[in-house]
């Protein structure tokens, strides 16, 4: 056989698409040629495009056997690899490549890929820079850069380099629709919209574009602006959860409960979200007379709070109600109405014979904004540990002792804007007989060791242990003022007076422009007149308290 024209022959048919034949014409020549490097890296290149990485792999170590200065092949070994789902090897061989080659450009990218899979943030960064130092018009490195700097949170670096992606190629769609995100978390919710547009018109069918715009839109409290961009994901993609989810939402947000409940049930769908399989049937309002149920919490602690004021209705259809939860407010539920057991999570769960989420509860019960069942207090605690915080605060004779909680958890971006800092309170340092406690709990805790100045701030946090520590302490007191967090949804369920404190736009459970909530008879609502105008909810706050046992000014 003319082995040239054999080699050129196995080329011609690998361009033509014809891998079998180009991959017979290469082993022919290996039984010539067993050492021939080249053939056997060429092999191992077809059987990576065949899908066999097992092969790959095999024959393009031989070939680096032979000769081991090959940069591409450790870059094609590197590739398959990464194939079979093994970053360490993949990036292994990626570093051989470049250790033999400095400005294989695709390797350094490839690596940074890697680590941004296996969440070594910083190692990303670094290779993707070097990507960029050898050519800084690689749009692709900098808009892989912008992706890992906004998962470490940090947004001002995302925003440049998802920005310079685009002036390098002004159609990245995806880099568009990435920047209108960051923007989006920065607060900045026009810039957002206009980006997301643009990402859509170079690239219209970007569903999540379509959600991440319908989003932005609620933010604004456009509601039929942000309904028509999440049914134009779903023209798209009419399974995509996410779009069926907010829409949901909206309606929640609407008080159209019916619908709303039936659609919150696409959480199930969600990426990160699953139901859980018990291998028992989940119950949708069929008979359980003597059978025994399993409620479990699902969400947040305030989400648990809110909802297990259905466990009473479900013992009233003749059921046994076990509840599991989250350990810390195992304790406060044992004295729910209707539950006989209290399993926290994570501890072995009895015999049961149906099983519902908590949040699907409303939707078995068909509950409208009517039909809430509002009844408080459902909660209550410890007649011995509320004396104990009774005789801890009793030397404290003030007009009014009030609870203060001001932040969520700060790295959720979700919750942020829920939030605001110890420092907004300030205002209600110039308000006479008036003594806080904090409750908060958390990272912003911290704030507690520089309050504002003049505030009288008492904080006993590390003292509370769990919901039923605070839950005492909150009976001891006359007034909480809380952001939405689990602690509002808690004085609220003891039936104590709670002033809720709202963003521009709040969460789907609040309604729209009421300043009362049908959750909670005790609890009162105070929204931002705008994005992010803390300043006026806490005048208003003022204003209010003022109103209260004739409380003064501070001369």
């Amino acid at each position: 056989m003319n082995i040239q024209k054999t080699i050129q022959l196995a080329f011609q048919y690998y361009q033509a698409g014809d891998l079998a034949q180009a991959g017979r014409l290469c082993r022919e020549v290996l039984r010539k040629q067993p050492t021939n490097a080249d053939i056997l890296h060429f092999l191992g290149v077809i059987s990576y495009q065949l899908q066999n990485y097992d092969s790959a792999i095999l024959h393009i170590k031989k070939s680096l056997q032979i000769k081991p200065t090959n940069s591409d092949a450790y870059y094609n070994l590197g590739r398959a690899f990464q194939k079979k789902r093994e970053p360490n090897n993949a990036i292994k061989y990626y570093q051989k490549a470049v250790k033999q080659n400095p400005y294989f450009i695709d390797a350094y990218l490839n690596i940074g890929n890697l680590f941004q899979e296996t969440g070594k943030l910083d190692e990303a960064i670094i290779n993707y820079q070097k990507a960029i130092d050898i050519d800084p018009n690689f749009a692709g490195a900098h808009y892989n850069l912008g992706v890992v700097f906004q998962e470490k949170d940090q947004v001002n670096e995302a925003i440049s380099a998802y920005q310079k992606a685009i002036r390098l190629n002004p159609s990245y769609a995806d880099a568009y629709h990435d920047l209108g995100y960051v923007l989006q978390i920065n607060g900045e919710l026009d810039e957002a919209i206009r980006c997301y547009q643009k990402a859509l018109e170079i690239n219209p069918n970007l569903f999540d574009a379509y959600n991440n715009l319908g989003r932005a839109f609620q933010e604004q409290r456009k509601l039929d602006e942000a309904i028509t961009s999440y049914q134009k994901a779903l023209q798209i993609n009419p399974d995509f959860a996410d779009a069926h989810w907010n829409i949901a939402l909206i309606n929640l947000l609407k008080g159209n409960f019916i619908e709303g409940w039936k659609g919150y049930e696409w959480r199930w769908k969600l990426e990160g979200v699953s139901l859980r399989n018990f291998f028992k049937p989940l119950w949708d309002g069929t008979d359980i007379q003597g059978c025994t149920i399993l409620l479990h919490a699902e969400q947040g602690f305030g989400d648990t709070i809110q909802f297990i004021r259905y466990a009473p209705l479900v013992a009233e259809r003749g059921a046994r109600v076990i509840v599991e939860c989250q350990k810390e407010l195992s304790s406060l539920l044992r004295n729910v109405g209707g539950v006989s057991e209290v399993i926290a999570k994570g501890g072995q769960l009895p015999e049961f014979d149906v099983h519902c989420p908590l949040l699907s509860l409303p939707l078995v019960f068909t509950t409208t904004v009517q039909t809430i069942p509002a009844t408080t207090p459902y909660l209550s605690t410890n007649s011995s540990s509320v004396k104990n915080w009774k005789d801890k605060i009793k030397r404290d004779d003030s007009k009014l002792r009030i609870g203060i909680i001001w932040s969520g958890n700060p790295k959720n971006i979700k919750l942020r804007y829920k939030s605001c800092s110890l420092n907004a309170f300030a205002p209600l340092a110039k308000l006479e007989g008036i003594t806080f406690y904090s409750l908060q709990k958390g990272e912003s805790a911290e704030q507690t060791k520089n309050p504002p100045e003049g505030l009288e701030l008492i904080d006993y946090t590390e003292e509370i242990e769990d919901f039923s520590d605070t839950a005492a302490l909150i009976e001891n007191l006359d007034l909480v003022i809380s952001v939405d967090t689990a602690a509002a949804h808690l004085a609220g369920a003891l039936g104590k007076p709670i002033w809720t404190l709202l963003p521009y736009a709040a969460d789907w459970r609040w309604l729209i422009n009421r300043d009362d909530s049908p959750w909670y008879p005790t609890m009162r609502l105070f929204r931002q007149p705008a994005f992010r105008d803390w300043k006026s909810v806490i005048e208003r706050i003022c204003i209010e308290l003022q109103k209260i046992n004739s409380i003064d000014l501070k001369q």
